[in-house]
């Protein structure tokens, strides 16, 4: 039929509009089939679906099935399996707890003794040992002690070693001093007033020349050279002024030094009277003797330490070889006593050193 429709086209024996009418129907009819084929295969994709859906899950459901009661069998049987290790371990455990128990007991017991012991025995330990320490630190201080003591009580010995040597040799000095001296003196004194004798007469001489040269240079001045020009007086007023200000400057200069010169003498007498006290009432009970060696040994002590000073040489001082003396407190009248018979001695040396002095210038002829 497809080939005598074929052949109709292609010989053009039918119309256009015939064509045309049997093109549509022809379409219409190939839709329709493709309907109804899509139809019938969607029903029967559709069927097979359906039947291998079933199909798949019945199998699914089997092999699940199958496999769970494997696992639960299996299951079932560890967890009986447990049980009886469970029941079994809880029977070991009662078994075996009384024997456990008594071996832990029996080495904690054993333990603590030993632990007992050690501690005692370190106690003991650390006790000789902190005698042993004590003992030794005792006597390493009691030696110490001896040693600082000994140390004072040689110091002592020196200074007063030392002092009496000093005295000894000092005596010695002034006497052979005071013999060569004196020889020198007498000597060279007779020497030096005749030369003073010859030195007067021609001061005399000079003083009347220059008196008379003096006299004669004023009244030259006087007549010659009389200076009456306002120049001149301006220079001498300016001179004055200048002369004046240097005047006043240098005076300045010389107050400030005195008042530094003052403060610092004054800083100095207060730490003299400071010290003074100080040694005063430290060294007042002690005796003469006593009371130097003291001085000696605290005169490079600093005010500040001399109290320190004091109390540590104090035994040494006390107990040595020294004459025993009454201790008695010095009043304020035998201190000002002591200090007078110096100044007293001084002020008499320096009375017969005017009086030497006067005698000389009445040998040379002055008043």
């Amino acid at each position: 039929m497809l080939e005598a429709l074929k052949s109709l086209f292609e010989n053009n024996a039918i119309s256009e509009e015939i064509r045309a009418d049997i093109q549509k129907a022809w379409d219409t009819q190939i839709a329709e089939n493709k309907l109804n084929v899509t139809a019938e295969l969607r029903e029967e994709f559709a069927q097979k679906y359906e039947h291998d859906k079933a199909t798949m899950v019945e199998a699914i459901d089997k092999m699940v099935t199958e496999k769970l009661s494997e696992e639960i069998s299996e299951f079932a049987e560890d967890r009986k399996q447990l049980a009886e290790a469970r029941a079994k371990y809880a029977v070991a455990m009662r078994e075996n707890a009384d024997l456990l128990k008594g071996f832990v007991f029996e080495q904690l017991k054993k333990e603590v003794g030993e632990l007992h012991e050690d501690q005692k025995t370190m106690s003991d330990k650390f006790g000789k040992l902190e005698e042993f320490v004590v003992e030794a630190l005792a006597k390493e201080i009691a030696e110490f002690h001896e040693d600082k003591k000994d140390l004072a009580e040689t110091k002592v010995k020196l200074v007063r070693e030392a002092k009496e040597h000093l005295a000894k040799v000092r005596k010695t000095f002034v006497e052979k001093s005071a013999k060569i001296v004196s020889e020198g003196v007498s000597k060279n004194l007779n020497k030096e007033i005749t030369q003073l004798k010859e030195d007067i007469d021609s001061a005399r001489r000079n003083d009347f020349g220059r008196k008379i040269f003096e006299t004669f240079a004023g009244e030259y001045a006087n007549s010659y050279l009389n200076e009456k020009s306002e120049t001149a007086k301006l220079m001498k007023v300016v001179d004055v002024k200048d002369k004046a200000v240097a005047e006043a400057k240098a005076e300045v200069e010389e107050v400030k030094k005195i008042v530094e010169s003052k403060d610092a003498e004054i800083s100095k007498i207060s730490d003299a009277a400071k010290r003074k006290e100080v040694m005063h009432e430290l060294t007042g009970p002690l005796s003469k003797d006593q009371r130097e060696i003291m001085v000696d040994l605290l005169e490079n002590v600093q005010t500040d330490g001399l109290q320190k000073a004091f109390d540590k040489y104090i035994p040494a001082v006390i107990d040595g070889k020294t004459p025993a003396k009454k201790k008695a407190t010095l009043t304020e009248s035998e201190a000002k006593a002591i200090t007078g018979n110096k100044e007293s001695q001084v002020s008499r040396v320096s009375q017969e050193t005017n009086d030497n002095i006067i005698s000389i210038q009445k040998l040379a002829g002055l008043k």
